[in-house]
Formats: structure tokens, C-alpha cells, sequence
């Protein structure tokens, strides 16, 4: 059975190298095959309420006016831009076609100048992590991409370092994203048991509903040192794909609370195809779920909301890190 199934696995593999693929990089095929790989792959069609039909013929029109590939590429990128999602990008020798909609639109409740100031000098650097003791006995971290790689040996050294503190503070504002292993590697440190932390489901065939059962994802604590005080995880909408993995993971945790503004979302896993004309797109192929099998996709609302006002940057205070500092002293 197993020399038989091998064999259909080979014969069907052989048969697919010799599917007629239509490579021409005419504009109506370039938008066509752009079209059906999203289509096809692309997963949050229902979750957004877009009818890709409709604008299939609302765009085709467009193409057959387009005389360039520049024109062509400002078509495409306002198709794709109809999708609403940061995980859709287009990609060109000479442009990025992306959808920043998702912050743009909302106040940034952060400011760079005052988390220097909070930091001063004095601060220390493990590889992605800036950190320090701030008054009154709180650990700060800072982490501005997950794309940083992080250490387990940056890390013990950390949480000994904060050993004696009354509890932490994690900033990933404006943190957009990066790698999933150093969420993984970050927030084992907070848990003393595994616990299902979200799910995942994969595409199973071209249909806009076709998935497969969810898949658990699991977060297993860290065999080291690990830290079951007090955490506060500061967010705004910034807070992007890995981070707002991350901010999913840590909420669950008793000792932690999220403060700040509602992340941004990009709960869809993305993956990459290329086009005839050698430009790719970059999508959302898998969807993934909080415990509660709720779409992460459009972010996550903070346990405690607080906002950053232009008066608060003129006064050099940074409201939202005041707020959780006096929250973890009453603790």
C-alpha cells in the first residue's frame, strides 16, 4: 500500500511539471493570475465582507486601459489594497505596494523622544532588547522588532537582573513584526505550565471557505529561569503580526495585563507567489485564533485602555509607561 500510494504521489507530481501555465506578461494576464493566487490562497475574504468577484470586474476594466507597467502597478495596488491588510503587499524591483491604512488611521500613542528619556544612557542591550531598573524598583524592556533575535542567555541574564523587581514592563509599541520563534522564546519565560495559547487552520483547496480543522498552538514553559511576577505589556496600534501573536499569548497569563490601545491586528499567516513578469505578492494564507477560536486578524484590545495625548508629549510625560509604573508599585 504504501509502494502504491508513493507511486500515485510520483505520477501526480510528474503530470502537475507539465501543467500548461500561461507565463505571458501581458497586463490582462498579470492581473489575472494576481487575481486567482488570491483568489484561491487568500483567507480572509468572508472575515472582511470582500466580494472578490466584483472586484475582479470592477479592476479588469481598469487594466484594459493600462499602457505601462507603472500603470499597471498602480491598478494592481489598489486591488490588492481593497483587501484592507498589511500581510498584502506587492513587490517590484523598484516599488512596494503596501496597505498602511491599518495605524494610519489611528493615533500613535507613542513618542519616541520620551521613551529615550525614560531610557537615558544608561540602559543595557541584549541583541532586540533594551532594558533597564527604573524608579522605584520596575524592570523596563523595551522591544522594538521581533525580527531582533533574542537569546536564552541574554534572557536568564535579564530576569536575574530583574530577580528582586516589584514587577516589569514590556513596551512593544511600534514593534510591527518579525519572528515568531522569539515570541515563542519570550513568552515561555512568563508561564509555569503549557496552555493551548491560539490556533490554526491551513487552506485545503481553492474555495474561499476551504480550511482545515483548527490546530492548537501551544506555549510550553521555559525549563530555566522564568518570571511569575507581575507584567505589564504596552501596546498600540502599531503592534503587528508577531507582536500581536505575542500580545494574544501574554493576555492569557494571570500575572499579566495588556495596557495601552487595541493592536493592529495581521493574525494571518503570509506566504509569497510570483507573478509571469518576476514581481511577487505577499498574503495572508492561514488564519490564526486566540483560545476562544476568535479571529485575531483585527487585533486585540488592551485590558486597561490609555492614551497618549499631544499635551502629554509637551509635557515630556509619557502617560501610558506612568500609568502601568504606578500600577505595578499599588501591586
Amino acid at each position: 500500500m504504501k509502494r502504491t500510494a508513493l507511486l500515485l504521489i510520483l505520477i501526480f507530481s510528474l503530470s502537475a511539471c507539465h501543467e500548461e501555465v500561461n507565463e505571458s506578461t501581458d497586463s490582462k494576464n498579470i492581473f489575472e493570475t494576481l487575481w486567482s493566487i488570491l483568489d484561491e490562497k487568500y483567507c480572509f475574504f468572508d472575515a472582511k465582507g470582500v466580494d472578490w468577484d466584483q472586484v475582479h470586474d470592477k479592476y479588469a476594466l481598469r487594466v484594459d486601459t493600462c499602457k505601462n507597467s507603472d500603470s499597471l502597478l498602480k491598478v494592481l495596488g489598489e486591488m490588492i489594497c481593497t483587501l484592507q491588510d498589511g500581510h498584502v503587499n506587492l513587490y517590484t524591483a523598484h516599488d512596494l505596494i503596501r496597505y498602511w491604512k491599518w495605524f494610519e488611521d489611528y493615533e500613535p500613542n507613542f513618542d519616541e523622544s520620551l521613551q529615550r528619556n525614560l531610557l537615558g544612557t544608561d540602559y543595557q542591550i541584549s541583541s532586540g532588547l533594551k532594558y533597564k531598573i527604573i524608579g522605584g524598583n520596575i524592570g523596563y524592556i523595551t522591544y522594538s522588532s521581533f525580527s531582533s533575535a533574542i537569546s536564552n542567555a541574554g534572557l536568564d541574564y535579564i530576569f536575574n537582573y530583574f530577580e528582586n523587581c516589584r514587577g516589569i514592563i514590556i513596551d512593544v509599541r511600534d514593534n510591527s513584526g518579525g519572528n515568531l520563534s522569539n515570541v515563542n522564546k519570550l513568552a515561555c519565560r512568563f508561564t509555569e505550565k503549557k496552555f493551548i495559547c491560539g490556533y490554526i487552520r491551513h487552506k485545503t483547496g481553492p474555495g474561499h471557505n476551504d480550511f482545515s480543522e483548527p490546530y492548537p498552538i501551544y506555549l510550553e514553559p521555559y525549563q530555566g529561569k522564568r518570571y511569575t511576577k507581575k507584567v505589564v505589556i504596552l501596546t498600540n496600534r502599531m503592534c503587528y503580526s508577531a507582536t500581536n501573536t505575542f500580545v494574544t499569548v501574554m493576555r492569557q497569563l494571570p500575572n499579566v495585563i495588556i495596557m495601552g490601545d487595541r493592536t493592529g491586528g495581521g493574525g494571518g499567516f503570509p506566504i509569497s507567489s510570483m507573478l509571469p513578469n518576476g514581481w511577487s505578492v505577499r498574503f495572508s494564507s492561514c488564519p490564526t485564533y486566540d483560545e476562544n477560536y476568535k479571529l485575531t486578524e483585527e487585533g486585540i484590545e488592551p485590558d486597561s485602555t490609555v492614551y497618549l495625548t499631544d499635551h502629554d508629549i509637551q509635557r515630556g510625560v509619557d502617560v501610558i509607561i506612568e500609568t502601568a509604573y504606578s500600577l505595578l508599585q499599588k501591586n
